[in-house]
């Protein structure tokens, strides 16, 4: 029977070819790992939070006149992560408007201070692909849209009180002749007789009217201003003035479609 004996060289020679190998599998990991994610058709970008300031006026390149959305953010940042493997989906969660402490509950604050951000006035989910996510902490601003592009905004509507039918679900009234007293803005028969002798669910009827989550879908953004961070959007935006509104790329729109073509790819997974 014969013994391989291993000499010192050759054992120092097979622990600094381990030891190489593996500094080099790591350095790959870790540069694979710092570098920045691309973006694809199927990527899902988060969400911003503004807050309406109003609606002004612009003019487009051949002198038309365009309704305007202003929208300011506000210390935007990310607050926290959903994971799939921890909550079952994945997703950012977004604050928005730094808040006194004294104006917060306890366990909230301590809540935040785990996180280790600062306290947020308004704090909204946005569902994300895996390679969007970001780390707890991230910063960010307007630039994170680009001129051009379609968002989907969605706010509680203003509320209008107790409306009847003809505010509420644009009914024609009835007759406004002689000999219908008290009844000109009457909704008239609810219901039928013997049978089925009920108001079928969903009938259209006097209630309380707004105050209930609206989204505008494919508005464009016609300017984007870092420096004050403010987004300039075509068309109107649900909500009262200085109302906090969630901002996010258009759904229906297919990305080639949703960004211009010299803004393609967008910033992802934020601006820097």
């Amino acid at each position: 029977m014969s013994i391989k004996l291993m000499t010192s060289t050759s054992l120092i020679g097979r622990a600094l070819a381990g030891s190489v190998s593996r500094w080099t599998r790591t350095a790959a990991t870790v540069a694979s790992e710092n570098a920045a994610p691309e973006f694809t058709p199927q990527s899902v970008r988060t969400g911003l939070i503004a807050r309406k300031k109003g609606m002004t006026s612009m003019w487009d390149e051949t002198g038309i006149r365009m309704p305007i959305t202003v929208l300011q953010l506000e210390d935007v940042i990310v607050t926290d992560v959903r994971t799939a493997d921890k909550h079952g989906y994945t997703a950012l969660q977004i604050g928005s408007t730094i808040k006194k402490e004294k104006n917060v509950s306890k366990p909230l604050v301590e809540h935040f201070k785990q996180l280790g951000v600062g306290l947020r006035q308004k704090l909204v989910e946005f569902r994300v692909t895996e390679d969007a996510v970001l780390p707890v902490g991230t910063s960010l601003n307007a630039s994170h849209f680009v001129t051009g592009q379609y968002v989907d905004i969605s706010a509680p509507s203003i509320g209008k009180g107790f409306a009847g039918v003809m505010k509420r679900w644009n009914f024609g009234g009835m007759p406004a002749s002689h000999g219908h007293s008290l009844s000109h803005r009457s909704a008239g028969s609810t219901g039928q007789r013997k049978w089925p002798s009920k108001v079928f669910k969903g009938k259209k009827m006097a209630g309380r009217m707004g105050g209930k989550s609206v989204t505008m879908q494919n508005l464009k953004i016609v300017k984007v201003d870092p420096a004050e961070n403010l987004l300039y959007v075509k068309g109107s935006v649900p909500g009262f003035d200085d109302q906090f509104v969630r901002i996010k790329d258009a759904v229906k729109l297919k990305a080639e479609k949703r960004y211009p073509k010299e803004s393609y790819p967008p910033p992802f997974p934020t601006a820097n």
